[in-house]
């Protein structure tokens, strides 16, 4: 057993880092203050693609990098410190649902969809939650129903990450009258698709320039080799969605992490009694808390994503990981903010925004509380029924 990045690992991380500095800091002003509702990546998603950061799970004969997944971590972690918008691009192409398609899907299907996500030319959106169904999954409503060489698809999805703007959707849909999980699969959804509108685009506390949005369905038809998962494969769609949640927790690391070094620097520059504010025992105590929990968070998620190498992570470890460090990032976030005191409360520091920003993990991608299900139930081998 090893807690030590390897030299590639490091060298890794140092150029994301660099990277980081250089590239994001400067940027994450521009796009908390736009009056865009969505950021337009415009130009730096080709230096992501010329430094490696897309598609780094991906298999390289398909345009990846073909990577372990702890280098999509340590990519996510740096980029996240500044701004979950910056490494939300590494999620969507290394944690994604593409990896759905590339676990489960057709050669055809990895040789139509995954080499444009890897050039950043496509990215790929999940769309599982509908206004009647969100942790309650297997309520879905959603239909698709074979007509000939096509699905005809109707229904509505809602909160949908990148929605309005992602090209394809991997869309949740029931394809019998069968209840519960053994009726649902998975098919892809192409933006243009004629039927296929989108709603407002969501306005939330924090996570500004996200897209997010409805989706609704009117009589779609979809090419029947767009089905990626059929009926009764719901167990592969949660298994591809375990490493949809090491790139969640991630994110919630980033926020966490980026906090912490904000607090460290601000507690050695600011004066109080004559003296920097780090040299007194109460701050000196709400920096270390917020190191220990850090650290646990990252030793968590990169247990995940070390066992998963190039495949999919555990539900236990992918659920324990997410589950800490959602709630983590949020007494973090919360401490630093008491060191920074008056500063951090104002929008001209940048506390205030991850603060914000750490709320929306533990929502998103499945709750902490149904974390905790999922890790009883790994735990005692057994699925508990919640109806």
């Amino acid at each position: 057993m090893d807690f030590q990045l390897s030299e590639e690992e490091r060298i890794f991380k140092q150029m994301v880092h660099d990277f980081a500095d250089r590239r994001i800091a400067p940027l994450v002003d521009v796009w908390e203050k736009s009056d865009v509702s969505v950021i337009d990546y415009g130009d730096i998603i080709a230096e992501y693609r010329d430094l490696g950061l897309l598609g780094i799970t991906l298999p390289e004969r398909y345009g990846g990098s073909g990577l372990p997944a702890i280098y999509a971590v340590l990519a996510m972690e740096e980029l996240a410190r500044y701004s979950t918008m910056a490494s939300g691009l590494v999620m969507e192409t290394s944690f994604g649902p593409i990896r759905a398609v590339e676990q489960f899907g057709t050669e055809e299907q990895k040789d139509r969809f995954i080499p444009p996500t890897c050039r950043g030319e496509k990215f790929m959106a999940v769309a599982m939650t509908e206004p009647g169904a969100g942790s309650a999954l297997t309520d879905l409503t959603t239909r698709a129903v074979l007509k000939g060489d096509h699905y005809l698809v109707n229904g509505q999805k809602r909160f949908i990450s990148g929605g309005g703007h992602s090209h394809w959707y991997m869309v949740y849909v029931r394809m019998s009258e069968q209840k519960g999980h053994k009726g649902i699969g998975g098919i892809v959804v192409e933006k243009d698709t004629a039927g296929l509108t989108f709603g407002k685009q969501e306005q939330f506390m924090g996570l500004h320039g996200m897209a997010s949005c409805d989706l609704i369905f009117e009589d779609c038809l979809i090419p029947r080799e767009n089905l990626i998962i059929p009926e009764g494969g719901f167990a592969k769609l949660m298994q591809a969605f375990d490493v949809e949640r090491c790139g969640n927790a991630t994110q919630s690391l980033g926020i966490a992490w980026g906090a912490l070094e904000a607090a460290k620097k601000y507690s050695q520059e600011r004066i109080a009694f004559g003296k920097p504010i780090c040299e007194f025992q109460a701050v000196q105590f709400l920096l270390a808390d917020m190191a220990m929990k850090v650290e646990a968070a990252r030793l968590l998620i990169y247990r995940a994503a070390v066992n998963a190498g190039k495949g999919l992570p555990s539900v236990f470890e992918s659920s324990v990981a997410k589950c800490f460090a959602n709630e983590m990032a949020k007494e973090v976030t919360d401490m630093a903010l008491q060191v920074f005191g008056g500063y951090g409360y104002s929008k001209e520091y940048p506390i205030e925004r991850m603060l914000r920003d750490s709320r929306g993990w533990p929502v998103a991608g499945g709750t902490v509380q149904m974390q905790r299900i999922n890790i009883a139930g790994a735990m005692l081998g057994r699925r508990f029924n919640q109806r």
